[in-house]
Formats: C-alpha cells, structure tokens, sequence
C-alpha cells in the first residue's frame, strides 16, 4: 500500500484542517521572514543615513576648519626667525632684535622647498623717537609677503605698505588727530598716512608702518633686516622641533622663536571642530545602535511566542485530525499497516503541511522585502525554508506517535 498515495488521498479528503495547518505555518515563517527583513532594512537604511552624514560632516567640516583657518590667521605669525646671536632676554625685553641679518635671507627660505612653514615676512623693526612729534614709538619697515614657492599660493596675511606712506597704530593717530590722508612728516620724510588701525590693546597702538626701502634708509640699514615673520603649517610632521632643523639647514646663522599662544590657540580651535563634528557622528551611530537593538529585543521576544503558538495550533490540528482517523487507522492496522507505516503517513502529511507553508511564508516575506527595497540573501531563505518543515514536524510528532500505539481491535470494536 503506497504511503504517497495514501497521504495525499487524505490531504485531499481533509482540505479545510491541511490549509489551516499551512495558513498557520505561514503566518510563522512569514513572521520570521519580514522581523528579518526589517532588520536588514534598518542597517541598510543606518548604512546609507550615515555615509550621508559622513559625508555632510566632511563637508561642514572642511568649511569650519577653513572658517577657522581663516579666523585664527587673524591671529598673525606664530614664528619669528632672528639672527642667531641675538640676545633672547634683550629681544623679549625689547621685542625685537637689535642685530640684523640680510634681507635676501627671505628669498633663500622661500627657495629652500621648507614645506612646514609659510607666509614668509621680512621686517626691520626698531624703537625710536618720532623727533617732529616728540614721541617714542615703534617703526617696522616691511614689504609684501614672499610666497613659499614649494606650496600652493595663499592669500597673505597682510598687505604690503605702498611706499610713500604710513600706517598708524591707535594710539598714535588717536592722540594726534590724525585720519586717512593726512600728510605727517617722519625723521624729515614726508608721508601719507595710508590707514589708521583700530584699538588692539597692544604695542601695535604706538607702531607705525612704512615701506621695507624706506625704513632702511631711515634707520641706515640697507638691504638689512632684523626678523622675519613666518606660519606654522598645520601638516604633519610641522613640529616646532623640525622646523628648526629645516630652517638651520638654510639658514644656519639663524634661530626660531615660537609664539606659543597663538600656536595653540589656532590648533585648539581646529580641534574643537574637528572633534565636535566626529562626537555629533558617533551619537548618531550610538542613537542608531540603540535603535536596532531595541528591535533585536523585540523580535528576539516575539518570534519565539509566534512559533509556540503556531506549534501549538499546528499539534491542535494534528490530534483533530488523528482522532477523526481513528477508524481508518484501525483498517489499515488491520490489514497489516505497519505502526512505522502509519508514523510515517502522518509525518508526510506534517512535511507537506510545512513545505506548502513555508513557501506561502516566503513568498510574502520576498514580496516585503521587494516593497521596501531590501533583497532577501540566501542564508534568510534557506533558513525559513528550513523553519516550516521542522516546526511542523516537531508539532506533529506526538499526535503521530499516539496514532502508532493505538489497538487496532479497539478501534474496531468501538466503531
């Protein structure tokens, strides 16, 4: 007697019991299905949300670090080259060095290929007495900014004083009364004034600006200088220390001095950006994170309840179905069926009812997942291929197993 033919001669006689069966197994592996999916959607969807972010914070973050840049340079130079055998305590006492050093040094530097360093500014600054004004103030003499030829060109710092004026500090053109266009007289050379600065509550307030030329021939130093103002490059390997050496290489009759306020007040600033716009990432990532959890949680707690209960239902039936059989069960024994024959005619009716439902419950999980743009990968198919046919299995075991033990006279005897 073929089993086969036998079990499907009973799903056919019994439709209503086998399609609630796979109904049941369906809304499992359904279940399954679309809490798998919506847990890819959402890495797919965390995936794409942060590269957008990463890729708008680059871009905020290039624009504040150059909105930074562009604010601290404000700052001015943080390094200062001087002759070597200048005195540090009389340069710091007097801020700025009584020995001098060629002018042409400046254009050897920008030659050198230094990478570390930029905005080179040649200066000759000096403390005197303005004789027609009967004021002590601080003269520099410079001149526009040598580019460093080795790197890509930048706007300078500052600009250069056109010859034949003056730039005045607050002070000076404050206490004199003196504005833009004015003619003053300086060591017997007249001059314009150029501009007049505003307060900056330091010895810039009693300085005045001329040309690099002139004030060399003022304070008979020609072709001489006394400093030359430079920025650090924010790069790697722009440590003070090998500035230094660079510079000793070019300019070996030379020292750097390294105003370090500035330094870290520039570098700090670039940090903070930097640092705030990879915090704000990591808190997405973490509020992401949670997020998935809390779904893992969920699914993890509502799955295996769904799976209970369609297991349940699913056994439910599966009694029904071999009390309703109970006479056939006892012809068949009667006839000389096997108990094994009668396990297995029940197993396949269990198989079947698990195949037919975990198809119905792919399908609709594969019609999800194409809804929501998420593509099912083979490990999620085969595993709810796998589910449909061991959960019914598993809820049919033991209704099939007591179909087995039951005495064929019984049954018999009863009908």
């Amino acid at each position: 007697m073929n089993i086969l033919h036998l079990t499907t001669r009973e799903i056919a006689h019994r439709k209503l019991s086998f399609g609630i069966g796979v109904l049941s197994i369906a809304i499992a592996v359904g279940a399954l299905m679309g809490s798998l999916i919506l847990l890819k959607a959402h890495d797919q969807r965390t995936a794409t949300i942060l590269r957008e972010k990463e890729e708008a914070l680059v871009q905020n973050t290039k624009a504040l670090d150059d909105d930074v840049r562009r604010a601290m340079l404000k700052l001015g130079f943080n390094l200062v080259i001087i002759p070597k055998d200048q005195n540090l305590g009389d340069w710091y006492a007097d801020d700025y060095a009584a020995k001098s050093m060629p002018e042409e040094y400046v254009t050897r530097l920008a030659e050198s290929g230094i990478v570390t360093v930029r905005h080179f500014l040649p200066s000759l600054q000096q403390r005197i007495t303005w004789p027609e004004k009967k004021r002590t103030i601080i003269l520099v003499g410079t001149r526009g900014e040598v580019p460093n030829l080795h790197k890509n060109l930048v706007k300078p710092l500052v600009q250069p004083v056109p010859a034949g004026t003056i730039v005045l500090g607050y002070e000076l053109h404050n206490s004199m009364g003196l504005k833009e266009g004015d003619e003053v007289t300086l060591m017997g050379r007249q001059l314009a004034v150029h501009q007049c600065y505003d307060e900056r509550g330091t010895k810039d307030d009693i300085t005045a600006w001329i040309s690099l030329p002139e004030a060399q021939e003022l304070l008979d130093k020609k072709g001489k200088i006394n400093a030359i103002l430079a920025l650090q490059c924010n790069c790697p390997g722009s440590e003070i220390h090998n500035i230094r050496r660079e510079i000793a290489k070019t300019l070996p009759d030379t020292k750097v001095v390294e105003r370090a306020s500035k330094l870290v007040a520039r570098e700090e600033a670039r940090y903070r950006v930097k640092a705030e716009g990879r915090a704000a990432l990591q808190r997405e990532i973490d509020g992401r994170n949670t997020l998935r959890q809390e779904r893992e949680q969920l699914t993890a707690l509502l799955i295996p309840i769904i799976m209970i209960a369609c297991a349940a239902w699913v056994g439910f039936l599966a009694f029904g179905n071999v009390r309703d059989r109970e006479a056939e069960i006892g012809i068949l024994r009667s006839l000389g069926v096997g108990s094994m024959k009668i396990f297995a005619i029940f197993l396949l009716r269990a198989a079947a009812m698990g195949v037919a439902g975990g198809a119905l419950g792919l399908l609709a999980g594969l019609a999800l997942g194409q809804k929501m743009a998420v593509d099912s990968d083979a490990p999620m198919i085969l595993l709810a291929l796998l589910v449909a046919p061991i959960l019914s299995l598993v809820a049919s075991w033991i209704p099939a197993l007591i179909a087995t033990q039951q005495d064929p006279a019984e049954i018999l005897r009863k009908e």
